[in-house]
């Protein structure tokens, strides 16, 4: 096996960095300046875009583009197949969201996302240096078009049948995602999310000697021990969600930032109460009040929760705020990105054999 600076080079070299730290693609929480300060301190920036049009999704790009040369990630989920509807399942879960207000929106018909394929288009028109995927596989028509346009895909994965069937797909890279990481657990079947919950540092080395493609290693890696550790292991490169989530540049609300600071690890729990998908977060009214009654599948719950997690947000309100948290909350720092990122290396280099 190659040394663990030798991985980390030559993954730098093939994606375009200086340093093997990514940003993760946080749908709620990537914008422009925080991708560009990312890359502009050697890393790689992100934008999770679930949620964006084709329209947004070219405007960050050309803002990303305006602020570094740098490479950059974009990131679609995988689609799932149409939602189950149970009129009973989806009452339950609007009555427990109608207690903590305000009332959620009547769901009717859909659509509940976006355009897909139009995001899809979009992606290949903002030509990215890089895409990721979560919760599943690109197409293989999308993978070729891809490949034809010197596009690399990073493919994140909870187990290794998951992150054998990326790299038989085509994947250039794996995201190999633990337990402990903050936000939406990837699994590629929905249902089997809890199952799939591997500790980082099994996960990795699993991976790592399995795999032909380099592996990405993800969650609970807040500073340079936890990188060198991850690289130790036979991870390539680290990619970093919540270790940025109090940079400035992130423009966080104040009461999640705060709660961020005041997080042990078990104050975060797996939850399906604010997208029907199973994500780390604070624990807070809202999570607990889904304890007891299931969640609408995704994204139904997504929708229904839409009012109370933009009160929660005008109101500061962490009680009722979405706030994606992993298991190392507390060590994220109020840091520039750049400066971070950075300091995060050289920590890491200095333990490195």
């Amino acid at each position: 096996m190659s040394s663990a600076r030798t991985r980390a080079q030559q993954f730098c070299a093939r994606f375009g960095l200086r340093v093997p730290i990514l940003q993760a693609p946080m749908a709620s929480a990537s914008p422009v300046a925080l991708g560009v300060a990312v890359a502009n301190g050697g890393g790689m920036g992100g934008v999770g875009a679930l949620q964006m049009s084709p329209a947004e999704i070219a405007a960050w790009a050309q803002g990303f583009r305006a602020g570094s040369n740098g490479a950059f990630q974009v990131n679609l989920w995988a689609p799932d197949p149409p939602p189950v509807r149970d009129a009973a399942r989806e009452e339950a879960a609007r009555a427990a969201l109608a207690k903590l207000g305000p009332e959620p929106p009547p769901l009717g018909d859909g659509p509940f996302l976006p355009d897909f394929a139009a995001q899809c288009d979009a992606v290949l028109e903002a030509r990215p240096p890089v895409v990721s995927t979560i919760m599943g596989l690109w197409e293989p028509e999308f993978v070729a078009e891809l490949k034809a346009r010197g596009i690399l895909w990073i493919c994140n994965a909870t187990t290794l049948a998951e992150a054998r069937a990326a790299e038989a797909a085509g994947a250039d890279a794996v995201i190999a995602q633990g337990a402990e990481a903050g936000g939406h657990r990837g699994s590629f079947t929905p249902e089997a999310a809890e199952a799939q919950l591997i500790g980082l540092f099994a996960l990795v080395p699993r991976l790592a000697d399995a795999l032909s493609v380099p592996v990405i290693a993800a969650g609970g890696i807040m500073d340079g021990r936890g990188i060198a550790a991850a690289l130790t292991l036979g991870a390539s490169a680290v990619q970093l969600g919540t270790a940025y989530l109090r940079c400035p540049e992130t423009a966080l609300a104040p009461a999640w930032a705060d709660g961020l600071a005041a997080a042990a690890p078990e104050d975060t729990v797996l939850t399906r109460a604010f997208s029907g998908r199973l994500a780390r977060g604070i624990a807070n009214d809202a999570t607990r009040a889904f304890e007891a009654v299931p969640a609408a599948p995704y994204p139904l719950q997504r929708v229904l929760t839409t009012p109370m997690r933009a009160e929660a947000g005008r109101a500061n309100d962490l009680s009722r705020m979405q706030a994606w948290a992993g298991q190392g909350a507390a060590m994220a720092r109020a840091e520039p990105a750049a400066d971070l990122t950075r300091r995060l290396w050289a920590e890491a280099e200095a333990l490195l054999p």
